[in-house]
């Protein structure tokens, strides 16, 4: 059963109904997000940056590993798809402190899944610390990240951004401070964890309760004064639990298989081509990737603002925002692959050495494919905002498919351009799929009001 409004009944369901924060105009939201994102971003690059200069190559690669196994784990407890869920929730159909609670128990069994890698893989001690400690870290991230999910689901991207912001400075500030006192990597990633962990307490924390009792949530002194703790003990409903996991068990997965649907045309390159080719590719791809931050910063912005018209049934408006969001990506993509067109060969000799500049014509291609994949996900915001999650995750099966199959018969034959045309229909495939629950949502949601 849902647990909208459980804690009050009626008397509190109308306030909650009347009273609601100031929401940000898309284009001030989009700017926050954009800025957040870049900032966060040149942050973490900044990171890579302070352990090359003040560290050695080891560190850097004692980094990347802790990375590389903490964060794939966080992503799967939660770090995006219960955001995606919350920030779509129109209705209130779950409270926050729901949200929270599930964050909590996701985040420990994260946790545990990382303390479980680091005891059955045999890294030496020095090494496992780092792991375990990054994964503390992780964890600060992902209760974060409900805070924002929060703050999205109001439209209120500017906080969003400054939590954002303040997370990539605390961390870049911290790491460098730790290895230059200790020229250990441990107590730079303790540091780290340290900074998003006093973020989360001094930032989040507050700006959330201050915005749930603008909204006024009876929970929301309880948030101020008491702490997480009670907030989630307050919200343990395992049954609401439960039916909110369920529902996001198939936002998790899609999720993953973006991410593997990503890294496919790697797998076939390096198995056919060798890592040489691989290098290249991953060069070329890396600047119109980058890209995709204007993109992601459009999704997140007017997704919470589709979600809404979608639920009360205004749907022209929900209409007009996603043609002005898809015309708004074709734009941008064909002013991009323009320019790699013209300027495609210097861009490539200013990026990278010369031999570089001989893949200009895959480095066009590669540009309108990744670009036909941003539109692509662009929609995908639109298919969040009507949630059938279930649907998504069909179409992430699909489009797995087609990327793998357009790799097999493409990338032995036509090489690195070949992958660029498999990217290129599998890109092709998902927006048509995207577009065509985006339909079906809009065609039954009179018939149907629960999640797909």
């Amino acid at each position: 059963m849902m647990s909208s409004c459980i804690d009050g009944g009626p008397a509190i369901c109308e306030p909650l109904a009347r009273q609601r924060p100031r929401r940000l105009t898309l284009r001030v939201n989009f700017l926050w997000t954009l800025a957040g994102n870049v900032i966060y971003a040149a942050c973490q690059w900044g990171i890579l940056i302070a352990l090359a200069k003040l560290g050695t190559v080891e560190m850097v690669g004692e980094f990347a590993l802790a990375l590389a196994i903490a964060s794939p784990i966080m992503i799967c407890a939660g770090l995006s798809s219960l955001r995606i869920i919350q920030a779509t929730d129109a209705g209130s159909e779950y409270r926050f402190g729901e949200y929270l609670s599930l964050r909590f128990v996701t985040t420990a069994a994260a946790l545990l899944a990382i303390c479980g890698v680091v005891c059955f893989s045999g890294y030496d001690r020095h090494t496992a610390a780092i792991i375990l400690m990054m994964g503390l870290a992780k964890g600060f991230e992902n209760l974060s990240d409900a805070f924002c999910g929060l703050f999205q689901q109001h439209e209120r991207m500017d906080r969003t951004a400054l939590s954002a912001i303040i997370r990539g400075l605390l961390s870049l500030a911290a790491v460098a401070v730790g290895i230059y006192i200790s020229g250990k990597l441990f107590l730079g990633v303790a540091c780290l964890a340290a900074a998003w962990g006093l973020s989360l307490v001094f930032y989040d924390v507050r700006v959330g309760a201050n915005l749930l009792q603008s909204i006024s949530d009876p929970k929301a002194a309880s948030l101020r004064r008491a702490g997480l703790r009670d907030v989630v003990r307050s919200y343990w409903r395992q049954h609401a639990l439960l039916r909110l996991a369920w529902i996001a068990l198939p936002v998790v997965m899609a999720a993953a298989l973006v991410s593997f649907n990503a890294n496919i045309p790697r797998y076939f390159i390096g198995h056919y081509l060798g890592t040489a080719e691989l290098g290249i590719f991953a060069a070329l791809a890396y600047p119109i990737a980058a890209g995709g931050m204007i993109f992601n910063a459009l999704g997140q912005s007017a997704m919470p603002r589709l979600a809404r018209e979608y639920a009360v049934g205004n749907y022209r408006a929900f209409y007009t925002l996603t043609l002005k969001l898809s015309c708004i990506a074709v734009v941008l993509v064909g002013a991009g692959t323009v320019v790699i067109r013209l300027w495609g060969r210097p861009i490539l000799l200013l990026l990278y050495r010369p031999e570089y500049a001989g893949y200009h014509g895959v480095f066009f291609w590669l540009g309108l494919a990744i670009g036909l994949g941003h539109v692509a996900g662009l929609l995908g915001y639109s298919m969040n905002a009507v949630r059938h999650f279930r649907s998504q995750l069909v179409v992430g099966f699909a489009m797995t498919l087609v990327m793998a199959l357009g790799c097999t018969f493409l990338v032995a034959r036509k090489q690195l351009f070949g992958a660029a045309v498999a990217i290129a229909v599998a890109a092709a495939f998902q927006a048509v799929a995207n577009v065509a629950v985006i339909a079906y949502a809009l065609r039954n949601h009179g018939q149907q009001k629960d999640f797909d």
